[in-house]
């Protein structure tokens, strides 16, 4: 049709072979010169959901929105984070299952939540007491043993690319929490961890597993009667609402490691994946710095509230609740062994550490 339409255009009836293939020649070049004249499309940007459980005004939070700034100035737009903050997508219950479906690209879960995924090695995070300040934890997560850890992730499919700090816990109650005794009968809200639900009862208290969402209203109907949270956590959250009383006993560390989905994280080539890499990395430090801002902002702005009262321990108080939570870490060598607790205090040269 487009040779006989190109020969009638020349004025060509019954044309020959040579005719037909100069035609031939004809049509390729309009065609190409169209092809050529047409708009060209731009790809489509690769699209990284980042899924989590906070609020925007969080370390996490604050972490992936510097990220997806990061990576969208980095790339030109042709890379494009979308972030969902507090639970929009998936919960504490199902993201990672998301991940591991690619329903999802990246997550930030809190290291509580590998052991239940079947990475029980995270759950050294858990230890009531391991860590004396950021630096001791710093030390693991940024070291050889931080990289090992990640590096197991790739069993349960995902791809470990960093962590990051929330900072220590303390606990809220209706009461000061300063001797064992207080902690008698209550029912204080936990993550899902062997190592966090051995350490309250341990304690004498009642571990109650519950979603991240779900800890203010279970609080304020009584469900739980307290729960332990980074200061910054109980003010966004709204937990002084609920609860009276901030024992600070500084007792757990609470973080969160910044994974992918693996067949996502291959599709890449070597330059995108460079670029989120190194992007994510910066993006940790800022959230690293903010989360022990936000902890001294969020106790500054307690010690002026008329609402809560905080409460400090002796040091005969901390150094009687260290020695109540061994089963959790007898627990834990049982299950996951010796080894890396011993590999954490050797690296991190951990003083006065008379646990485990």
């Amino acid at each position: 049709m487009l040779l006989s339409s190109i020969a009638d255009m020349h004025g060509f009836k019954g044309f020959n072979w040579i005719n037909r293939r100069r035609l031939a020649w004809s049509a390729c070049l309009l065609l190409a010169g169209a092809a050529l004249a047409a708009p060209q499309k731009a790809p489509a940007p690769v699209l990284i959901r980042f899924s989590h459980v906070v609020a925007h005004d969080t370390p996490k939070g604050q972490m992936a929105l510097r990220f997806k700034a990061l990576v969208q100035a980095r790339s030109g737009g042709r890379l494009r984070v979308e972030v969902y903050p507090d639970s929009q997508l998936y919960g504490d219950d199902d993201e990672m299952e998301a991940l591991q479906l690619g329903a999802v690209e990246m997550l930030a879960p809190s290291l509580s939540k590998f052991g239940a995924v079947g990475v029980p090695e995270f759950e050294v995070f858990d230890l009531p007491f391991l860590f004396h300040d950021l630096a001791q934890v710093r030390c693991v997560t940024q070291g050889p043993t931080g990289r090992q850890l990640l590096e197991r992730l790739s069993r349960q499919q995902m791809v470990g690319l960093g962590f990051l700090d929330n900072g220590f816990k303390q606990m809220s109650a209706g009461q000061p929490v300063q001797n064992l005794q207080d902690f008698r009968g209550l029912r204080l809200r936990v993550q899902a961890s062997r190592v966090l639900t051995a350490q309250m009862r341990s304690l004498g208290a009642y571990p109650v597993v519950l979603p991240f969402d779900e800890t203010q209203r279970a609080l304020a109907s009584g469900v739980a009667d307290g729960a332990e949270n980074p200061l910054s956590n109980f003010l966004t959250q709204h937990l002084d609402a609920v609860q009276r009383d901030v024992t600070l006993t500084s007792h757990g560390y609470l973080g969160y490691a910044v994974v992918s989905n693996p067949r996502f994280w291959a599709s890449l080539d070597d330059a995108d994946r460079s670029l989120l890499t190194l992007a994510l990395n910066d993006a940790l430090d800022e959230g690293n710095r903010l989360s022990a801002r936000m902890n001294q902002q969020a106790l500054a702005t307690l010690r002026e509230s008329s609402g809560v009262r905080l409460h400090a321990l002796s040091a005969a108080q901390r150094s009687a609740m260290r020695r109540a939570v061994q089963p959790a870490y007898d627990d834990f060598e049982r299950r996951v062994g010796r080894a890396l607790l011993r590999q954490v205090q050797r690296d991190c040269l951990f003083q006065d550490q008379d646990l485990g």
